[in-house]
């Protein structure tokens, strides 16, 4: 099954008996031993497992992978559904792991996704980086069955922000992010300004490009090429990162998880303003705007994803070496 929008259907209880432990004459038995038909129905549901596929459209052997995959699955008797990797895609299926097939920006979307539910992710690599999509195509198949033999075996959780913009008192976009919530110029590239709090204390007003507050996660991405530092990914803390501040003296901070960022969009501004989530997802903000940050209160789910495959990455993907 291939869907590009919003809605998974889950198959009907009929359906469920055409599968190896479903066939006619497991059921024919279980007849005989006096359970009825929706009780059998009932307990081989609990019994069978449920696999979303995230499929990056524009790489072409994410669409062919998705494809072997679900034969694979559909022999082990394993449900599967599949979703384009879109900006307006959800999950209304219980599943028990999802599958991102694409580069780190499909486990973004990915974990925007799933991570709410408590679906852990299973990143397979089809891109270029591969910082958080850490599966190799070809090992797929085993880090499943490793998973699945032991559902606590090597799952790193990841922090996820919880963003919330307020206008006029009133909720007007919400989202969350596994990477970074970035507030930049919309147009020319121009300065803004920007002020911040945390739990309530002002830390500072900022004249500059932007403003990046990042994950440990999101640490190797746009805040590292903004000269952020680079955090271990299970870390329970947050970079606020300025963006070629006007002074020198605007640093990026790195504060605990646990308390509220918040940014105000100051009235004097040269150019728009917009808001970025995990690169990704936009929204328009206006002045007076204020921007609500904080711990989000579930965390994203990495399989094989820990700090050995972090650091790994760190060497190969960005040559950091000790002198």
């Amino acid at each position: 099954m291939y869907q590009t929008g919003a809605h998974l259907s889950t198959r009907p209880p009929d359906t469920l008996l055409s599968g190896r432990r479903g066939s006619d004459g497991a059921l024919r038995a279980a007849l005989s031993r006096g359970l009825t038909r929706s009780v059998y129905v009932d307990r081989l549901s609990a019994t069978l497992m449920n696999v979303l596929l995230v499929v990056n459209p524009q790489k072409p052997s994410a669409q062919t992978l998705a494809r072997e995959i679900e034969e694979t699955l559909n022999k082990k008797n394993v449900s599967s559904a599949v979703i384009s990797y879109t900006t307006n895609a959800g999950i209304q299926q219980n599943f028990d792991v999802a599958f991102s097939l694409g580069g780190d920006g499909t486990v973004l979307f990915t974990a925007r996704v799933a991570a709410s539910f408590g679906v852990p992710i299973l990143p397979v690599n089809l891109g270029t980086l591969g910082f958080i999509a850490t599966i190799n195509p070809d090992k797929w198949e085993s880090v499943f069955e490793d998973w699945r033999s032991n559902a606590e075996t090597a799952v790193s959780h990841r922090l996820m922000l919880d963003v919330r913009v307020e206008r006029d008192s009133r909720c007007v976009f919400k989202a969350a992010a596994l990477n970074d919530a970035v507030v930049s110029a919309s147009g020319i590239a121009k300065a803004i300004r920007l002020s911040a709090q945390t739990s309530g204390v002002n830390l500072a007003s900022y004249r500059s490009d932007g403003l990046i507050v990042a994950t440990p996660t999101g640490s190797t991405a746009y805040s590292a090429a903004a000269g952020g530092p680079i955090l271990d990914p299970e870390m329970e803390a947050v970079i606020l990162n300025p963006i070629c501040p006007f002074t020198m003296l605007h640093r990026p901070i790195v504060t605990p998880a646990d308390e509220t960022i918040t940014i105000n969009i100051e009235q004097e501004q040269r150019s728009g303003v917009l808001l970025t989530i995990d690169g990704q997802v936009t929204e328009e903000l206006k002045t007076g705007d204020v921007i609500f940050i904080k711990k989000a209160p579930y965390k994203a789910k990495l399989l094989f994803s820990g700090k050995k495959a972090f650091y790994k990455a760190l060497h190969s993907k960005l040559n950091y070496k000790a002198i």
